[in-house]
Order: C-alpha cells, then sequence, then structure tokens
C-alpha cells in the first residue's frame, strides 16, 4: 500500500530498534543494565509527593474538560513567576504557550517558522532535530560537533551556513551528552544571529533560535546554564525556549511544556496546536499552576533529586576512568548537567574470543549488551557518523547498587577482547 510521501520516507529510531532487543532479552530473563532510557523509574524517582496530591486532588475537584489552548491562565502566570523567580525571564502571558510537553512544541516551532527547502542548523549529536526537520520538508544543515567542544556547536561551526538559515536548533543542557554551553559560546552564537538578522533588513524573514533547556534545573558542580535572552536582551525577538516539568520533576509522563518566545511566533504555534489538540491535561495544568508557587517544597524535592543523580553520574564516571587507567579502551566526559554521561567504547577491529572482529560501532554495541549486559545508546542514534565510538548513558532508571556490577562486567568484556 502506498502512503503519502511523508510516511513513506520516515526513519526509523535507532533508539526504539535497541529497546526491542532489552526487553527481548528481559523477557527471556537475561539481566540488563539498561542504561537506554531518558526517563525515570518512578520508584527510583517518584514525582513530588506535593505535586502528586494536587494532580490527584484536581481529577477530585472534577478538572476533566478541556482547558484553553494557549493554556489555562492560573497556569501560565505561575510558570511566568517560576521562571522569573530562578531564571531571571521576565515574559507576559501573550508571550508563553503550554502544551503537553516538549515535542508538540518542538513541532509547533518548526512548524511556524520553517517552509519547505529552508535551512535548518542542527548539531549532531543530538535528540530528534533530523525529524523535526524531515517533517517540515527542510534542508538538514548537521554540524557535526568535536568531542574537544564537549559535543556542544560553536559559534565557527555555525557561521558558514547561517545564510539564508530560517532556524539553528539548539539544546542546553544537551540531550543526549549531559554537556552545556559556555558563556562566551553562547554569546557568540547568539552575536551572529542578531548580526545575520540585522543584515537581513526588514523585509526578509528573520532567524530564529529554538532554544531547549529541558533540563536547565539540572546542572552540577560548578556548571552554570545560560539561556540566550539573558545574555542578549535583543534575542528575545528570536528565541523561542522549550521548557517542561518532564525532567525537572521526574515528571515525564505527566505532561506539562511551555513555551516562551515572540508573541507573533508564539500566537501561529497556538493557532497549530489548536488544529492537533496537543494540550496538556485539565487537572495537571490546574495541579502544576499550584504546585510552582511551593517554592520551599521545590527547593527541598531538587536538593535530594539532583545529589540522586549526581552520584549516579560520578560513580559511573569514576568507573570508567578506572577503567582507562587500567589501559581498557574506554573514555568518559565529566558529569555537567541533566541525567546523561557521555562515554566511549572504543572497540572496533578488536577480535572476540571466538574468533570474530567488530567491524563496526553495531557489531560494539551488541558485543556490549549481548557480553557485559550493558545497554547504552551509541551516537549515531542521535544522528553523529556511524562509526563513532560514543555512546550515551542515562541513569533515569539506575539502582545505585548496580554501578560497580556493571562497571565489573564491563571490564570481564573488555578484557576478553584481542
Amino acid at each position: 500500500m502506498k502512503l503519502s510521501h511523508l510516511s513513506e520516507t520516515l526513519i526509523g529510531s535507532e533508539i526504539v530498534k535497541l529497546g526491542g532487543e532489552i526487553r527481548e532479552k528481559i523477557r527471556q530473563g537475561e539481566r540488563i543494565y539498561n542504561f537506554t532510557v531518558g526517563d525515570f523509574d518512578p520508584s527510583i524517582f517518584p514525582i513530588p509527593k506535593d505535586l502528586e496530591d494536587e494532580i490527584v486532588e484536581a481529577y477530585r475537584r472534577h478538572f476533566t474538560n478541556y482547558p484553553a489552548a494557549e493554556g489555562n491562565l492560573d497556569l501560565r502566570e505561575a510558570i511566568l513567576s517560576f521562571i522569573k523567580d530562578n531564571e531571571a525571564l521576565d515574559y507576559g502571558t501573550n508571550e508563553i504557550l503550554v502544551a503537553s510537553g516538549g515535542r508538540p512544541l518542538i513541532y509547533a516551532v518548526f512548524r511556524a517558522i520553517c517552509d519547505k527547502g529552508d535551512k535548518i542548523i542542527y548539531a549532531v549529536p543530538s535528540w530528534n532535530n533530523n525529524h523535526y526537520t524531515h517533517f517540515v520538508g527542510g534542508e538538514h544543515i548537521v554540524i557535526e560537533a568535536k568531542a574537544e567542544n564537549n559535543f556542544m556547536p560553536t559559534a565557527a561551526d555555525i557561521l558558514p551556513h547561517i545564510k539564508e538559515a530560517a532556524l539553528i536548533s539548539l539544546c542546553s543542557p544537551q540531550n543526549p551528552t549531559g554537556t552545556t554551553f559556555k558563556k562566551h559560546d553562547l554569546e557568540a552564537i547568539c552575536d551572529l544571529v542578531l548580526e545575520e538578522n540585522k543584515r537581513r533588513g526588514d523585509n526578509e524573514k528573520k532567524l530564529y533560535i529554538m532554544y531547549d533547556q529541558m533540563y536547565w534545573h539540572l546542572t552540577y558542580g560548578n556548571i552554570q546554564h545560560y539561556n540566550p535572552v539573558s545574555l542578549r536582551p535583543a534575542m528575545r525577538n528570536y528565541t523561542i525556549f522549550i521548557d517542561a516539568i518532564s525532567k525537572v520533576f521526574a515528571a515525564t509522563g505527566v505532561r506539562v511544556g511551555w513555551s516562551l518566545g515572540p508573541p507573533a511566533v508564539i500566537g501561529k504555534m497556538k493557532a497549530i496546536l489548536t488544529h492537533l489538540g496537543a494540550w496538556a491535561p485539565m487537572a495537571e495544568q490546574k495541579a502544576v499552576a499550584r504546585y510552582l508557587h511551593n517554592s520551599d517544597g521545590i527547593k527541598k524535592y531538587l536538593s535530594r533529586f539532583k545529589k540522586e543523580i549526581e552520584d549516579r553520574l560520578h560513580g559511573i564516571y569514576s568507573g570508567f576512568m578506572q577503567l582507562k587507567k587500567e589501559g581498557l579502551p574506554v573514555d568518559a566526559i565529566s558529569p555537567e548537567a541533566a541525567i546523561y554521561l557521555t562515554i566511549k567504547i572504543d572497540l572496533a577491529g578488536k577480535e572476540t574470543p571466538e574468533g570474530r572482529i567488530l567491524e563496526n560501532q553495531s557489531d560494539v554495541t551488541a558485543y556490549v549488551l549481548n557480553e557485559a549486559k550493558l545497554a547504552v545508546v551509541p551516537f549515531y542514534a542521535f544522528g553523529t557518523d556511524r562509526s563513532s565510538p560514543w555512546y550515551r548513558l542515562s541513569v533515569g532508571t539506575c539502582k545505585k547498587e548496580e554501578i560497580n556490577e556493571m562497571i565489573g562486567k564491563l571490564a570481564e568484556a573488555l578484557k576478553k577482547l584481542k
């Protein structure tokens, strides 16, 4: 059966494929250290109890009808107050749009700004930019970010492609790397955009940045989160933020997200999502509106939540550094933010005890899964070259007692290779 060009040309998800293999192994009784999912195990990382109580109460009060298309006013006001208090961003109620998490908002940004054939700049590894660009028929302008820059794009990377581009998609803290923009690097990108828009004048389509900061609360040590508008106030006219409760409160299934941006863009995004009906549920909106005013409860929750994530990230990082010290072909980038650790497993060309050569990273991924029972996502699932030996490791479902076990099994599997 022949269907639409879009549906016939959709690219399958490597993460979904790997997830299917892992589920089958678990179904057959294998013990797998599954660090693939960018999600949380609620038995380890539950949502805040106060938020849970608010959701239950909202349903008991029968908040089960349609919400406002742009998000209920009480929720938008609560989000704006929360953002102002925590990030010093001062936006109005006509500059915010609420939806069922970040994904429909990202889709709406691409749809509101980009026409078929428009140049869309994004770096790899990154989450789903290739798919959203495909949805709108955009021209993929792909930057391969480098390990020496912690896999974050730079102004120098973007500059050759900026002319006639419609959108630059940025994310910090970054999924999949768990790394962040440094202040001077983000400033330099903002200056490029401002200069380019000045060059374009009043009659040309402007260049926008979509700034996904879903993980911005989850930074560790001395790492600071920066955003375009705080660094360069003139970027307010050209920046669309993507944010949500999904990661900051381990609430991926609660589905409340928001976008901040220029009123003209936000208005078009609202019109698009009105036809899709991608609203956050009424009860969850009412609950989040009340919870965001609970500043003491939020601080208490985040204090424990962040420590538990950071302990896991640093525990695994230390394990990889020990393996590297022993001369094994692994590496890792010191964790900065989010729930992700960037690790390197460089085994292509090695020979297994059975005499089989690991010819490529797909072979390496399979070997590590089968021999070490370690499931991680290769960076080629996020758009990089398929020869990249780097991986995303997510700790959202990690039990602390698994860490030393996993490192030990990985060491055994690595030492078997010639």
